[in-house]
């Protein structure tokens, strides 16, 4: 469900997010990071998130393989995703936490742009609290995310 989301063509045109490897990875931790939310503000024992990003490295473990990339450079490049995954949530989390709309853009911008996007940066930080409102309302077996389409530019 999250890489699926993450993929979503939506997010490449409208959204402006640049169709490149780095920024798919980038997506798809940005909604690892608000399922993860959804799961720790609902009071779980942590086993569901643990479990869920353990998947997510295995995915990311199996993807640089299938990229071709040799078995001894896998773990400096899992330890490289682990320290961005985790860089990302402390911002994503601080700045949703806070309503710290700067914050949020400026995360956003380092992390999914690369630089300032007056178009994308808004309209992505408006997807994010939309999803964390959307997810916040749902059971935790049946996620679901937000259309992207359907979350009007800032």
């Amino acid at each position: 469900m999250i890489v699926a989301q993450a993929r979503s063509p939506a997010f490449y045109r409208g959204y402006g997010v640049p169709d490149t490897v780095s920024a798919r990875i980038d997506m798809i931790m940005l909604h690892l990071v608000l399922v993860l939310r959804r799961l720790r503000d609902s009071g779980e024992d942590g086993a569901a998130g643990q479990e869920l990003f353990d998947l997510f490295c295995q995915d990311m473990d199996d993807n640089f393989r299938e990229m071709g990339v040799g078995d001894l450079k896998v773990p400096k490049e899992m330890r490289r995703i682990a320290e961005a995954f985790y860089g990302r949530a402390q911002a994503y989390d601080a700045a949703l936490d806070r309503g710290d709309e700067a914050a949020l853009a400026g995360a956003l911008e380092r992390n999914v742009f690369g630089a300032p996007d007056p178009l994308g940066t808004p309209r992505l930080a408006a997807y994010m609290r939309e999803a964390v409102r959307h997810l916040g309302g749902q059971n935790k077996t049946t996620l679901a995310f937000p259309d992207p389409e359907a979350v009007a530019p800032a």
